[in-house]
């Protein structure tokens, strides 16, 4: 691999990139949190902060909220994927495949839904006070924003967790058993341990995306989170109050942490087998009796897992659903009234993830060349700090740029920091270690001897990049860029935070702002059900294109 001078350019160029719109507002962030008025160093607004009852309560509960939901989550996942893994199961991919589908539903989408379903005055208890004369408080405060949490992030330790179980030797099972080992014993000393890698790599995601989640404690009218906190400093007091920076220094900080206590759970620890027992645990069949118990927990579990979609399905096609199991009536008139008044919301959404999506696909492509194809000094750096944007929530980015850009203005006067374009660039930052991710593994299947032979032939570096290189990682650039597309189409938090006027805001926004009112729950849901349709849509499409990709390497690589 030789170095060219446009290399280090190019280089230059994406780390001002992320020095400027990702590294700065972060920095920003950080130096007001520990300044006092005069700009001197100080840890009084962490001790206001910790002072103030309100805040301490709010820290509690985003600790709770977020432990809680683990451990929900956990409850959900666990059957699914040890009954379609460890057993002879009719339907085990249709229930991975539903047992997935909660993901693509942004939770607080559903959150009102769940309300009406599960709410206080919702069917389920509605249901449970006519027939049985008792009631549950399913959604009730903290525990609402814990139950659609769960609901929508257990998928994490679900996928995690199904492949940890099915690349677990079966001769290491095999072994337990003709030492005795049987039953929940078998499942708890040798099992669940050598998954244990799948679990907590899942259990660390559900935990950072609860703890940092703004949306579904805002549209559940819960404010006594981190989060909320956070952002109604903001919004109310203003970009000078520093204990909305106190707060997302906070969340950084307990972000980084959760990534950090799980490596430190699995450090020291041997979970690899040096010889695979046939690939995976021993399938065995279950009794009919064991089966039609197994049968009636899964489907037990799906209906309250899929719940949210079907409420929000049933609310924007219902004309009044308040006080009763089911809507008065059916109307499609939320939908006429979307596409009549709010088309804008769904134009801005297609641009500003679009642009936002090919960004990443061409920093992401840009980031990987550097890394795996040059000998640039500090190459890494720039994939370390692409990647740290995961570790960073939205309402803490939001802060950052209102803090870094707000005073630089417009001609016309507008700040900086409201303007369109800055939701582009922070849905950019926020989505590009997806698509970078994309880009390496699509790289890493492009052997560095094409483009030895074409450069042989005279053929110009750009030149095989362009020719050469591109085309043949052409079906991960396309799953980076619809993975960036729709994970930016439902973002709310850094949205809240950078929108100041309707016309400039997308799907995310005019969800958030219909579900305020009781007669926008309609249009609202209706807007969700098309959010979930762009999610969903993408979602296969981006499956799709990596499975293709993955054949098309699998046949080149037989035919060599």
């Amino acid at each position: 691999m030789q170095r060219h001078p446009g290399q280090a350019a190019v280089a230059l160029l994406l780390g001002a990139f992320l020095l400027l719109f990702l590294v700065v507002p972060v920095v920003k962030v950080v130096h007001v949190a520990f300044s006092d008025a005069t700009g001197a160093l100080t840890l009084v607004n962490f001790e206001d902060f910790f002072r103030t009852s309100l805040f301490r309560e709010s820290f509690a509960n985003s600790m709770y909220v977020a432990g809680m939901s683990v451990v929900f989550a956990s409850l959900i996942a666990l059957p699914l994927a040890y009954f379609t893994v460890r057993f002879h199961f009719r339907g085990a991919i249709l229930i991975q495949t539903l047992g997935v589908i909660p993901l693509i539903m942004p939770p607080f989408v559903g959150a009102v839904a769940m309300q009406l379903l599960f709410g206080r005055n919702g069917s389920l208890n509605l249901l449970l006070d006519r027939f049985f004369g008792f009631t549950i408080p399913i959604m009730d405060g903290l525990n609402g924003v814990i139950f659609v949490e769960s609901i929508h992030y257990f998928p994490f330790i679900l996928l995690n967790l199904s492949a940890a179980l099915a690349n677990i030797d079966r001769a290491m099972e095999e072994a337990a058993q003709n030492l005795g080992a049987s039953g929940i014993k078998l499942f708890r000393q040798i099992v669940f341990p050598l998954a244990l890698p799948g679990y907590v790599a899942g259990a660390a995601l559900v935990f950072i995306k609860v703890f940092d989640d703004l949306g579904t404690p805002l549209v559940l009218n819960v404010t006594n989170m981190l989060a909320p906190q956070a952002y109604l400093r903001i919004t109310s007091i203003g970009l000078t109050d520093p204990i909305g920076y106190v707060i997302a220094v906070i969340m950084v900080v307990f972000s980084l942490a959760a990534l950090w206590a799980s490596a430190l759970t699995l450090k020291g620890k041997q979970y690899a087998t040096i010889q695979r027992g046939g690939g995976g645990l021993a399938k065995r069949r279950l009794k009919p009796w064991e089966q039609a118990v197994a049968m009636g927990l899964i489907v037990l579990i799906l209906l309250v897992v899929l719940s949210p979609h079907v409420g929000i399905f049933l609310l924007s096609i219902g004309t009044i659903w308040s006080f009763s199991v089911l809507p008065d009536g059916y109307t499609l008139k939320h939908f006429a009234e979307v596409f009549a008044e709010s088309t804008g919301f769904i134009t801005n959404t297609f641009l500003y993830a679009g642009l936002a999506a090919a960004a990443d696909v061409i920093l992401g492509t840009a980031i990987a060349y550097l890394i795996l194809r040059t000998r640039l000094v500090g190459r890494q750096v720039l994939d370390y700090v692409a990647t740290a944007a995961l570790a960073i929530p939205g309402v803490v980015l939001g802060i950052g740029y209102l803090r870094t850009f707000y005073g630089v203005e417009l001609p016309g006067g507008q700040p900086l920091a409201t303007f369109w374009v800055m939701l582009v660039v922070v849905y950019a930052i926020r989505r590009l270690p997806y698509a970078l991710r994309a880009c390496v593994a699509a790289l890493h299947q492009v052997h560095v001897a094409m483009e030895e032979a074409a450069e042989t032939l005279g053929a110009a570096k750009l030149t095989t990049v362009r020719r050469i290189v591109m085309p043949l990682m052409a079906g991960g650039m396309l799953a980076g860029f619809v993975t960036s597309f729709v994970t930016a189409a439902v973002e709310l938090s850094a949205t809240l935070m950078l929108v100041s006027k309707n016309a400039d805001a997308p799907l995310s926004y005019g969800i958030y702002v219909y579900m305020q009112t009781a007669a926008g729950r309609g249009p609202g849901a209706a807007l969700g059900v098309i959010a979930v349709v762009l999610v969903g849509l993408g979602t296969y499409l981006s499956n799709r294109l990596i499975e293709r990709g993955r054949r098309q390497y699998s046949l080149e690589g037989n035919n060599q």
